[in-house]
C-alpha cells in the first residue's frame, strides 16, 4: 500500500465506485506511451537487415553478409559493435533519462513527464529519418532513448494510480499491449519499406514520429492522478478527480487513505536513501530483479534482431521480415490473453506458466540450432525444420507476452508505496534499460562466440526467474494500491523485514 497504511477509513480498501468510461479512456490514452517503446524495438531489427541501410552506414557488415551467403560461419554474419550500438545506444540514454524523469514525475506530475518524453522522442525520430552520417544517426537514437526513459517511468505509475483495484492489472497491461502493437506496426512498416527502391529505411525511422505525436497530444489532455495532485498539495482538485474516475461522490474512504499515504510519504525526505532501508527490501528486490530477469529471458534477441536472426538461420530477405511480422502478431494476440486473465488468475499464475513454457522453448530451439549448425556454423535449415523453429519461437514469444512482458512493468509499479514510488519506478526502468542495452550491444557478438549455447544461456535465466517468482513473490491481484504493503507479511522470507507497525519510520 501507498504509505504503509493498512485498512484506514475504508476498512481494508473495499472502496465504493464503478469502472467508468472516463478512467478507461484516460488509461488507454496514457498507455499509448508504450507505442514509442514498441515501435522502436520493432523497427531497429528490420532496418539493420536492409541492404541500403547497411551499405550506407555499415559497409563492412554489408560485404561480410554477402560473402557469407556463399558459405561460412553463419553465427558471425552480423557481428559488428557499431551496428549493435545503433540498437543499444537508445537504451543507455533511456537509463540515464529515467532518473531525471523521476524528479519531473514527482515535482510536476505524471502527465508532464509523458509530454516531455513525447516531444524529445519526436525530435529524435525526425533526426534519425534525415541522418546523413553515423554520428547523426546515433544522436537521434539517444534522443529517442531520453523520450522512452520519460515515458516508461511515468506511464506505468500513472496507470496504477488511475485504475480501480479490480481492473488495475488489465488497465496496466494496456501499456504492454501498446508496446506489442508498436512492435507489430514496426514489423509491417519494415516489410513494406524494404520493397522500396530507395530510402525505405528513412521512411521506417521517421515514422517513429507518429506514436510520439499521439502520446504528446494525448498527454496535453490527460488529467493528473489523484495521488499526484495530493502529493503537490491540490487536495480539492484531487478529490474532484477521484470522484470523476470512480463515478461516485462517495469517495471519502479512499480519499482518506490517499491523504494518509501522501502525508506519510512527505515524512520521507530522501526516497533514494529510504528505499535502501530494511523495511523496503522486498520492494527494492522486486524493482531490481523483475526487470533484470525480464531482459535475461532473451526476448529482445527476437524483438530487436528477429529479421537478422532469421537471415542468420538461412531465411531470405522477404521471408525474414515476414517471419518477424508473424512473431509480432503472436505478441499482440498473446498480450490480449494477459489483459483478460491477469485480474482473474493473478500475477503468480501467469508468471509461472509463462516461464515454464519459455524454458521448454529455449531448450528446444537451442537443440535444433545445434543439430543444424553445430560448432562451425556451416549447416543449412531444411524448410520443415525451419518451420518448426519458427513455431517454437512464436510459442516462446506468446508465453512471454502473457507473462513476463506485461507483468514485468505491472508488478514493480503496484508494489511500491508512495513514499518511494518515483524512486522505485526509476530503478525498475533503469535496470530494464541497462540490461536491454547490454543485450542489444552484445547479442550478435555472443551469438558469434557462444553459437547455439546462447539459447541454453538464456534458458538458465528463465529457470532462475521462474523459481524466484515461486518462492519470493506474493500475489497482488485485487489488492488496493494503498494497501499492497501487507502482502509481504504473508511471505515466508520477506516477513522478517516487515516491522510490527504499518507506518514507515523515517528514522529507521
Amino acid at each position: 500500500m501507498a504509505g504503509g497504511f493498512a485498512g484506514g477509513g475504508s476498512g481494508g480498501g473495499d472502496y465504493e465506485g464503478k469502472v467508468t468510461s472516463f478512467v478507461i479512456m484516460t488509461c488507454l490514452v496514457a498507455a499509448t506511451g508504450g507505442l514509442l517503446f514498441g515501435y522502436d524495438i520493432g523497427i531497429s531489427g528490420g532496418v539493420t537487415s536492409m541492404d541500403e541501410f547497411l551499405l550506407k552506414f555499415f559497409p563492412n557488415v554489408y560485404h561480410k553478409e554477402k560473402a557469407l551467403k556463399a558459405g561460412g560461419n553463419q553465427y558471425c554474419k552480423f557481428d559488428d559493435h557499431l551496428l549493435q550500438l545503433f540498437t543499444s545506444s537508445l537504451y543507455l540514454a533511456a537509463l540515464v533519462a529515467s532518473f531525471a524523469a523521476s524528479i519531473t514525475t514527482k515535482a510536476f506530475g505524471r502527465k508532464i513527464s509523458m509530454l516531455v518524453g513525447g516531444l524529445i522522442f519526436l525530435v529524435g525520430a525526425v533526426l534519425n529519418g534525415a541522418a546523413m552520417n553515423l554520428a547523426a544517426l546515433i544522436i537521434g537514437r539517444l534522443l529517442l532513448g531520453i523520450g522512452i526513459g520519460y515515458a516508461n517511468q511515468a506511464v506505468p505509475v500513472y496507470l496504477s494510480e488511475m485504475a480501480p483495484p479490480k481492473l488495475r492489472g488489465a488497465l496496466n497491461v494496456c501499456f504492454q499491449m501498446a508496446v506489442t502493437l508498436g512492435i507489430l506496426v514496426a514489423n509491417l512498416v519494415n516489410y513494406g519499406t524494404a520493397k522500396m527502391a530507395k530510402n525505405g529505411w528513412r521512411v521506417s525511422l521517421v515514422l517513429a514520429a507518429v506514436p510520439a505525436i499521439i502520446m504528446t497530444v494525448g498527454a496535453v489532455f490527460l488529467p493528473d492522478t489523484p495521488n499526484s495532485l495530493i502529493d503537490r498539495g491540490q487536495k480539492e482538485k484531487a478529490k474532484s478527480m477521484l470522484q470523476k474516475i470512480r463515478g461516485t461522490n462517495n469517495v471519502d474512504n479512499e480519499f482518506e487513505d490517499l491523504i494518509i499515504a501522501s502525508d506519510m510519504s512527505k515524512q520521507v525526505q530522501n526516497p533514494w536513501g529510504n528505499i535502501m532501508k530494511p523495511r523496503y527490501r522486498p520492494q527494492l528486490t522486486v524493482a531490481v530483479l523483475i526487470p533484470f530477469f525480464q531482459q535475461l529471458t532473451g526476448i529482445n534477441v527476437i524483438m530487436f534482431y528477429a529479421p537478422v536472426l532469421f537471415k542468420t538461420l538461412g531465411f531470405g530477405d522477404g521471408a525474414s521480415l515476414m517471419t518477424a511480422v508473424i512473431t509480432g502478431l503472436v505478441n499482440v494476440v498473446a498480450t490480449l490473453v494477459s489483459i483478460f486473465t491477469v485480474d482473474k488468475y493473478g500475477r503468480r499464475c501467469l508468471f509461472l506458466f509463462g516461464g515454464s513454457l519459455m524454458l521448454v522453448c529455449q531448450i528446444a530451439i537451442g537443440t535444433i540450432i545445434a543439430s543444424v549448425f553445430g560448432q562451425d556454423g556451416l549447416g543449412t535449415f531444411s524448410p520443415a525444420l525451419g518451420n518448426v523453429t519458427v513455431a517454437l519461437i512464436c510459442i516462446y514469444v506468446a508465453a512471454f507476452a502473457w507473462s513476463w512482458g506485461p507483468l514485468g512493468w505491472l508488478v514493480p509499479s503496484e508494489v511500491l508505496p508512495m513514499e518511494i514510488r518515483s524512486a522505485g519506478q526509476s530503478i525498475t526502468v533503469s535496470v530494464n534499460m541497462f540490461f536491454t542495452f547490454v543485450i542489444g550491444q552484445l547479442f550478435l557478438t555472443m551469438l558469434c562466440e557462444m553459437k547455439f549455447g546462447l539459447f541454453f544461456f538464456f534458458a538458465a535465466f528463465v529457470l532462475a526467474m521462474t523459481l524466484f517468482i515461486f518462492f519470493f513473490l506474493p500475489e497482488t491481484k485485487g489488492i488496493p494500491i494503498e494497501e499492497v504493503n501487507r502482502i509481504w507479511k504473508s511471505n515466508w522470507f520477506w516477513k522478517r523485514y516487515m516491522p510490527d507497525d504499518d507506518h514507515p519510520n523515517t528514522n529507521v
